[in-house]
């Protein structure tokens, strides 16, 4: 669905009503209580409903979760330039929320800590911001994201108790550091692992994905309930951010 973000209500709840499939683009709503009544819609209507986080199709991202077991630390940066046409929004639903998504899934855990700045730079929302997230499990995530940047970057760092995995969303780039062990079982040098990856176009294949959801019948890989999901945790860090200006 490509209409802007305040019509996803309306006309999603329009289609999925109809019984139409519906992809809607991130993020799903404007509220999380949105986002909700479009999810249990989806779900009582047994309509397929796919949120357009589009990362999730990076074959890097795919390729990551292989090697992602038990995240520890993470870093997420996401650097872009000013565009005027995104400017009704601020970064965190903007950018941000691409890897709020991605860690979401990757951890699994819920938040039980979060902080989080932002300031404001060429519009009247948060250009840059960082979000610090604890989760129940003890693994802490760390996210930047900036639309003020001159060079972009999006990269996500995972560090778990076997090593590290980089991971490059635009370069669709993927690097594992892990520690080899000597003849005594103790870490003896770092081995560093560059899996060789097919590139692709992670919009692209979200499309055949949500196609062949319709065919078959399968869950989609984001549903409604990932896209409300992240955008509660948006909708938490941009609430932290006016508490930090107000204080």
């Amino acid at each position: 669905m490509v209409v802007p973000t305040p019509l996803h209500e309306k006309i999603g709840l329009a289609c999925l009503r109809a019984g139409v499939h519906c992809l809607i683009e991130k993020p799903l709503a404007t509220t999380v209580e949105e986002a909700e009544r479009l999810h249990n819609l989806a779900e009582s209507r047994r309509v397929i409903l796919q949120v357009g986080h589009v990362e999730r199709f990076n074959p890097a991202v795919q390729e990551a979760q292989r090697h992602i077991t038990d995240p520890r630390f993470i870093q997420a940066v996401r650097l872009g330039p000013y565009d005027p046409r995104v400017s009704h929004v601020g970064v965190v639903l903007d950018l941000m929320i691409h890897d709020l998504d991605i860690i979401l899934d990757l951890v699994r855990a819920p938040v039980v800590q979060l902080q989080a700045v932002g300031v404001q730079v060429f519009s009247e929302h948060e250009d840059v911001a960082n979000a610090r997230l604890t989760f129940s499990n003890g693994c802490v995530a760390d996210v930047s994201a900036s639309r003020v940047s001159l060079v972009p970057q999006r990269t996500i760092r995972v560090f778990q108790s076997d090593g590290c995995v980089s991971l490059d969303y635009m370069e669709q780039e993927l690097r594992i550091y892990r520690a080899k062990a000597g003849s005594n079982g103790t870490p003896r040098e770092i081995e560093a692992l560059r899996p060789k990856l097919e590139k692709g176009e992670p919009l692209r294949a979200e499309l055949q994905h949500f196609l062949d959801c319709i065919r078959e019948g399968q869950r989609p890989l984001v549903g409604g309930e990932h896209g409300r999901d992240a955008l509660a945790l948006a909708m938490e860090i941009l609430e932290q951010v006016k508490l930090a200006r107000a204080g």
